[in-house]
């Protein structure tokens, strides 16, 4: 495992601040919407659709304190760059998009650098006041979509309404106490994680935060190589994995085969106390891995000898399936859901952190032992 300390040279204008939102497509958004929000305690925030006056693209965004999600769906039978998009790759994670200052500049660097321009810088207005936007291309068909909010007073973006309809299920459910956005990792057909890598150093001038490679992360059966790649600041961090050879197929290669190319396979929310939000979160009907009793047992034999005090009940953690992983500094607790959707692609992880910055390095192999055995239930080990 490396941690990298070089940041490069500070951007001297632009500034990447946080995440926005992440954008799905999927084939129904209203009932992906509803889902998010029954399953993961998100709540409705905005809406544009028919009844706004919007004619091509139904867009429902949920949220859950400073998370946003957008599902959206196309109305017509020949919307073409939709269409191909679901067949191709089912619902998923379309669009990553983040907060920046000074967007001309960013847009500007990226041009100057050789970043595919999929849109270029526009501007939209309502009531609330103008919102900027640019959109370039990383990854697969994912993009990220950069927008300038400082402008911007309403509810989410311009021309959106509030929701059609209130969630009477949301008040009457536990909270699921998911707070930020923490990363949202790609994953790259084999040998491609370092030129994706590359290209958020060249285009966005992120800079290497975190890495581990197939020597540290494998089981009997498969293993992956990963970069963590964040903004100067980081307040942004995005990992990118690709498989690497092993004597079965590895999850982020049936990742790929399924998504049908790169993609982010899973959006990791940031918890201030992920005992109860996942309690809650089981009480809500939601399906997370579950790993073999020996992680625990080893687990406790190895927390003798480490100098970290888990404050949480360790036996609490077992019951709930929530991993650790530690280092002299702290530690960090974390689980992952099940699939979001029919195709074995996307995923969320709950994470909560204790003075440690890592990605779960220590759990890989009992994560990945888990998601092999669910792998083998499909008849795709």
């Amino acid at each position: 495992m490396t941690t990298y300390t070089d940041k490069g040279t500070k951007p001297d204008a632009g500034k990447f601040l946080r995440f926005d939102h992440i954008k799905f497509w999927v084939g129904n958004a209203k009932q992906a919407a509803s889902f998010y929000c029954a399953r993961m305690g998100f709540e409705p925030l905005a809406y544009k659709g028919l009844e706004t006056g919007e004619r091509r693209v139904a867009s429902h965004a949920v949220t859950q304190n400073k998370i946003v999600f957008l599902f959206e769906s196309a109305y017509l039978p020949n919307e073409k760059e939709m269409g191909e998009h679901l067949v191709k790759h089912g619902d998923g994670a379309k669009d990553v998009a983040f907060t920046v200052k000074d967007l001309d500049s960013i847009v500007k660097m990226a041009k100057q650098r050789g970043a595919k321009i999929v849109k270029d810088i526009w501007e939209e207005s309502d009531d609330f006041g103008t919102a900027r936007f640019a959109v370039v291309q990383t990854y697969g068909d994912t993009t990220h979509t950069l927008i300038d909010r400082s402008k911007y007073r309403g509810l989410f973006l311009p021309n959106f309404k509030k929701p059609l309809h209130e969630d009477s299920l949301c008040s009457k459910l536990p909270p699921a106490k998911l707070d930020f956005i923490d990363h949202v990792v790609g994953n790259q057909p084999d040998l491609q994680m370092e030129n994706s890598a590359k290209w958020y150093e060249q285009n966005l001038l992120f800079h290497r935060f975190w890495s581990v490679d197939d020597s540290q992360l494998h089981t009997e059966f498969s293993a992956l190589r990963s970069i963590v790649m964040a903004n100067w600041e980081e307040t942004i961090k995005m990992p990118i994995n690709e498989p690497a050879p092993g004597k079965r197929k590895s999850q982020i290669q049936e990742y790929v085969d399924y998504y049908g190319g790169a993609g982010v396979q899973h959006i990791a929310l940031n918890t201030s106390d992920i005992i109860t939000a996942i309690r809650n979160l089981r009480s809500r009907g939601m399906d997370f891995l579950s790993v073999p009793k020996t992680y625990y047992t080893t687990l406790r034999e190895n927390l003798k000898n480490s100098k970290v005090v888990v404050t949480e009940d360790l036996d609490i953690l077992e019951e709930l399936n929530i991993l650790i992983d530690y280092d002299e500094n702290g530690y960090l607790l974390q689980i992952f859901t099940k699939n979001m959707q029919d195709r074995p692609t996307l995923f969320l992880e709950v994470i909560q952190r204790h003075n440690h910055n890592g990605f779960g390095a220590g759990n890989f192999k009992a994560l990945f032992e888990a998601i092999e055995l669910d792998q083998a239930q499909r008849g795709n080990l």
